[in-house]
């Protein structure tokens, strides 16, 4: 190595020890993911709660099915029920072996893809789970034979092994690792919901914003009784449809001992608010706070809660422009929202709840109607954006190699989501969250490189923008942007989006691509790694 190579190497070590620091205290949290079967975070013990609902498996599916009110299949009559348990997650992304089917009633299961039956007894299969040759895992289970008056029904489908007491971040094979405290998955997976791996994943994470697991996107949830609860067949689905029970979401944190940072409903009554606050205080760990959000960007006109925000508005006469008057009314509900919480928590809602008010990174405007409406600031404790950076719609046609997608993340004139745009788009709203007296924070954040319109991974320019999430110069962007963001925010909270998922042509949002891929393999997630 000549002397100048010798200097940019000494220089590039020094670079990534003072990143590391001086950047140490940023407190950095993760978001959830949709609960589907192609999720590659992979939650929980049990992976049939992740499966595609029968009713929604139209290709497995068949026939004039009568379900029960947990999604599970009556009576078949003639017709055949199926579920896509597992569908194209990387190899690694959960253990391989055999797997424990038990169901209760009485019938047969079948199982397609990398599945093999080891051994069938009445309401117990085992199971063999192997990647194939493609080096991916995708596993159907059908229904074969049902009886009406007693139907196959509370089908779990448990990974192998278990986890020692003391160490729910560690999955172990067999009691021989432990020393005399092994839970197994198949007699325990009531009380051990999380799989290891997932935990020891988020663990390193100070918030979790439990969004996308509630499944309240485009939800037109109302009432108590209508949220998601335990004995469902599934906790996945469709947009409207899908959600894990609070109940997980609050044991979620504790067993993390992490702050959860919980969305309501865009149409919850105020009984659906008061139940989940009384839930939340009373079974939540004393230590953690809860971040109170109303719904999810509803500003957002791609989003169902958006439009109910503007209707709701229009009708409450709160603007004669519709839009304000949706961005009124979201301003109007969080306050509503935040003190029925007040009022559920009593003298500890100050020291156990956060006021989570959103606005919209790009628009300046939006952020003074939702906080000065009815003086909404004097009620929030912190305004939530979502700061990305990527290649604007306009500017994709520069696109033609990785590095190209690099180039224009810092072109100030040809893209306006640069990451220096940015950087004055945060300024923006750090300058008015001073102003309202409140903290500033990200509920999502980081690259958001995408190319509206395509239909495949294959599409031009989706192979680049992919490639760029894979390629090590994404770790350093990540290490900038979280530099500036702690620089202009004052160390504002960041919860990046988000757990481990595949990459796909709508975008390659996980910070890994699955739970269990290396590090070295994964630069944004290193990127992040470097502020914990």
């Amino acid at each position: 190595m000549n002397i100048k190579g010798l200097i940019n190497t000494l220089l590039a070590t020094l670079s990534i020890l003072l990143c590391t620091t001086t950047l140490a205290k940023l407190p950095v949290g993760m978001n959830t993911n949709e609960i589907q079967h192609v999720d590659s975070s992979a939650p929980f013990v049990n992976v049939f709660k992740m499966a595609m609902p029968f009713k929604d498996a139209k290709k497995l599916t068949h026939g004039h099915i009568q379900y029960d009110r947990d999604g599970w299949p009556v009576d078949l009559k003639g017709g055949k029920a199926g579920s896509y348990m597992i569908h194209w997650l990387p190899a690694g992304t959960l253990p391989e072996g055999n797997y424990t089917v038990l169901y209760d009633g009485e019938g047969q299961l079948a199982y397609e893809g990398d599945a093999k039956i080891v051994h069938s007894s009445l309401g117990k299969d085992i199971v063999e789970f192997r990647s194939g040759h493609d080096k991916f895992m995708q596993v159907a289970l059908l229904i074969k034979r049902s009886e009406p008056n007693n139907y196959v029904r509370n089908i779990r489908v448990i990974m192998p092994g278990g986890i020692c007491a003391n160490d729910p971040f560690t999955r172990v094979n067999s009691a021989n690792q432990c020393r005399g405290n092994f839970l197994s998955f198949e007699k325990h997976h009531k009380k051990i919901i999380f799989n290891p791996d997932y935990l020891r994943f988020m663990k390193d994470f100070k918030v979790i914003r439990m969004m996308n697991m509630s499944g309240i996107t485009r939800n037109p949830i109302k009432h108590w009784k209508q949220m998601p609860h335990m004995s469902k067949a599934t906790w996945a689905g469709y947009e409207g449809t899908r959600g894990a029970p609070l109940s997980v979401m609050v044991k979620l944190a504790n067993v993390l001992n992490r702050d959860p940072w919980f969305n309501i409903p865009h149409a919850a009554d105020d009984k659906l608010v008061r139940k989940y606050a009384s839930y939340v205080k009373k079974h939540l760990r004393p230590n953690l706070k809860a971040y109170i959000e109303y719904t999810n960007e509803a500003w957002n006109p791609g989003f169902l809660q958006m439009h109910y925000a503007k209707d709701m508005g229009t009708k409450l006469r709160l603007d004669p422009d519709p839009n304000v008057a949706g961005q009124k009314f979201y301003s109007q509900r969080s306050v509503e929202i935040f003190k029925i919480f007040q009022q559920v928590f009593g003298n500890s809602s100050s020291n156990r709840i956060v006021r989570v008010m959103g606005a919209w990174s790009a628009n300046r405007y939006m952020t003074p109607v939702v906080m000065e409406h009815k003086g909404a600031y004097k009620h929030v404790d912190l305004m939530a954006i979502a700061p990305y950076f990527f290649v604007h719609q306009k500017a994709l046609s520069g696109v033609n190699s990785v590095p190209s997608v690099f180039a224009l993340l810092k072109d100030d004139q040809k893209n306006p989501y640069s990451m220096n745009n940015v950087y004055k788009m945060i300024q923006v709203q750090m300058d008015l969250a001073k102003k309202y007296g409140v903290k500033l924070a990200a509920y999502e954040g980081g690259q958001h490189l995408t190319a509206p319109g395509t239909k495949s991974t294959r599409d031009h320019p989706n192979p680049f923008l992919i490639g760029a999430n894979r390629a090590h110069p994404m770790e350093k962007f990540y290490i900038e942007f979280l530099q500036n963001w702690d620089r202009i925010t004052e160390g504002g909270l960041f919860v990046a989006f988000s757990a481990p998922r595949t990459c796909q042509f709508y975008g390659c949002w996980g910070v890994k691509e699955h739970l269990n891929q290396p590090p070295e393999k994964a630069p944004k997630y290193r990127g992040l790694q470097r502020f914990f």
